[in-house]
């Protein structure tokens, strides 16, 4: 039975350890010649796996896998060719003639472990390290990117909010332009009746006299009030 990284080593069509692996858009790998046959057969050139279809009828070699798989294949070889111990699939290094049993340097083997284990602690304190300035350089920038979206926004509102001032202090002017004609067109109306007048025209000279200033200042109730002052008592 092949071990784990035996397995992982593997081409999923043919089930042995790849020869010229290539991988697909999807990251799955086979070697050239059974994913060739494959899509041959399927004459589809879909992954075999997932079934996704590949971007490239020529996909890349997958140079690292090559390269795992060739060291792979040498060191099988080369164990193939020592006597390894049936226990521990090692070299062996000590042999007791008296129990015809492979004998192994346990206190070599406990410090190779306290090595590894130190390293290996090392490794991982320094990846959660990395792991951390990631984190505060991630948090930084988005912090940043989210400060200067909140004052574009802001900008943006001031903008819109000066433009509605505008926009209401014009109609304002508008309106009160509109409000001044409708007060001055009853006395207008009521100045177009006399002789020698044109339809429409104001009479000058009464609007100068001091009840004529009186009647326009007071207007401001409405058309409707400007009438009533007009009539003669």
């Amino acid at each position: 039975m092949a071990s784990r990284s035996e397995e992982d080593l593997c081409c999923p069509v043919c089930q042995e350890v790849f020869r010229d692996p290539v991988v697909l858009s999807c990251s799955h790998s086979f070697c050239k010649d059974c994913l060739k046959r494959w899509w041959r057969e399927k004459q589809t050139p879909d992954c075999p796996v997932c079934k996704r279809r590949s971007s490239r009828e020529d996909p890349p070699v997958s140079l690292v896998l090559k390269k795992l798989c060739e060291s792979f294949l040498q060191e099988r070889d080369q164990r193939s060719s020592e006597a390894l111990c049936s226990l521990h699939s090692e070299k062996l290094k000590l042999f007791c003639l008296d129990h015809q049993q492979p004998v192994l340097k346990f206190d070599q083997t406990a410090e190779h472990i306290k090595v590894q284990a130190r390293h290996t602690e090392r490794q991982i304190k320094e990846q959660f390290k990395k792991l951390h300035q990631f984190l505060e350089e991630e948090e930084e920038a988005r912090m940043a990117a989210l400060r200067e979206e909140e004052e574009q926004k802001s900008q943006m509102m001031k903008e819109k909010m000066e433009a509605l001032s505008r926009e209401i202090a014009a109609l304002s002017h508008t309106v009160r332009a509109t409000r001044g004609r409708a007060e001055r067109s009853p006395a207008a109306l009521r100045s177009s009746d006399r002789p020698g007048q044109t339809p429409g025209q104001p009479d000058l000279q009464h609007l100068e006299q001091d009840e004529g200033h009186g009647l326009l200042q007071s207007c401001g109730s409405g058309p409707k009030y400007c009438w009533s002052k007009t009539d003669p008592v």
